[in-house]
């Protein structure tokens, strides 16, 4: 016999009215905080950063693809990775199929990683990602936005108890836990006005849910998340779950 609360349909039917209230004010705030996103001062990027693309070198100006804005999520895929992370990934399952209608309201959406662009191509066949891959790898582009570290830097938390999610991912990237971390996964935006590239906005962490729409979901389900922080994340790559069991 289940221990949750068990109603009549009369009885939830009233505490979903009184939820659904509080749903509608939490819409109207994320709409309130949307608007202060747009309303955020543009920061030029004076930097002469340089991408590996499958059609040669190209500058920032240039991943723009002649629309005005573009959208960058910072995959973690480092030099040393023989795979993208698992956590990424699942987000790169959701940003793909999103680029096309980006594209009809003036955007670009691209992946960006550190390791060498045969790589990522190779990894984004494995998936079937419908989706631009470029390798930032040869200029500073990551470390200036925070989503690079030195394990100097990270010595610290790697001197520390590493938590077992940190470890499963960094085996299942081909790598240790600080080739692991020394990458960090981020959304930035930048917009082209007059010749000039403006970065817009940057986020991580949990910044980056809405590209998680099974969490979305999940939260909506009786049993929600169900994680617990002591045990591996249950994230896997959209072709290794049945493997996973």
């Amino acid at each position: 016999m289940t221990e949750h609360r068990i109603y009549t349909q009369q009885e939830w039917q009233a505490e979903r009215d009184a939820l659904l209230e509080e749903e509608k004010e939490l819409t109207r705030r994320a709409d309130e905080l949307a608007g202060k996103r747009r309303e955020l001062p543009w920061v030029a990027v004076e930097k002469e950063y340089r991408f590996e693309t499958e059609e040669g070198m190209k500058t920032l100006a240039e991943l723009f693809d002649g629309y005005s804005q573009l959208l960058v999520y910072h995959f973690m895929f480092g030099p040393p990775y023989d795979a993208g992370c698992p956590v990424c990934s699942s987000i790169a399952d959701t940003l793909a199929p999103q680029a096309v209608h980006l594209r009809a309201r003036d955007t670009t959406l691209l992946l960006v990683s550190r390791a060498p662009l045969e790589k990522l191509l190779a990894y984004r066949e494995r998936m079937g990602w419908p989706i631009g891959w470029v390798s930032s790898g040869g200029s500073e582009f990551n470390r200036n936005l925070g989503f690079q570290h030195t394990e100097e830097e990270l010595r610290p938390f790697l001197n520390g108890e590493i938590p077992a999610t940190v470890e499963l991912n960094a085996r299942m990237c081909g790598t240790d836990a600080a080739g692991y971390v020394t990458e960090g996964p981020g959304l930035s935006a930048y917009t082209l006005s007059g010749g000039t590239v403006y970065r817009t906005y940057v986020t991580t962490a949990r910044g980056l849910e809405p590209a998680m729409a099974y969490y979305g979901l999940l939260d909506r389900t009786a049993k929600g998340r169900a994680e617990d922080p002591s045990e591996p994340l249950w994230v896997r790559r959209h072709d290794e779950y049945e493997a996973a069991g």
